[in-house]
């Protein structure tokens, strides 16, 4: 799930402050301790090899960001697939693949717990 910036409801707007919220972005009940992240990813880059090994070779950690530049590619479970622009917010559910299809910059909130353990097995897949 993702949304564009214009399309977030505005709740608030005063000289000098605008407040946009969407609510309903994803649930994380029972998560744990969230992780902030920064990703500088490159044209080209596909999470696919990386998440061999995975259940469902998919990435297990759902993921809650912003898009600041660039374009990327979902792809879930059933293999529907999504197109995340710059100044898109989104919510990634547990099973989804990336790819990079413009140069990318990206913040992202994530469960601590599962996206470490994400993290290392791509650490790992590198070493091979």
């Amino acid at each position: 799930m993702k949304i564009a910036k214009e399309n977030i409801e505005v709740k608030m707007e005063i000289p000098g402050a605008v407040i946009r919220q969407r609510t309903d972005f994803g649930d994380a009940t029972g998560l744990g301790k969230i992780s902030g992240e920064y990703f500088s990813l490159s044209k080209g880059v596909d999470t696919t090899p990386l998440f061999m090994g995975l259940e469902g070779n998919l990435c297990q950690c759902p993921h809650w960001g912003y898009l600041l530049k660039g374009q990327l590619t979902t792809t879930d479970s059933k293999g529907l697939k999504e197109i995340v622009n710059a100044n898109d917010l989104f919510y990634w559910p547990s099973g989804h693949n990336v790819l990079v299809n413009e140069d990318a910059e990206i913040i992202m909130f994530s469960p601590q717990q599962q996206h470490s353990h994400v993290i290392n097995h791509m650490i790992e897949k590198t070493k091979s």
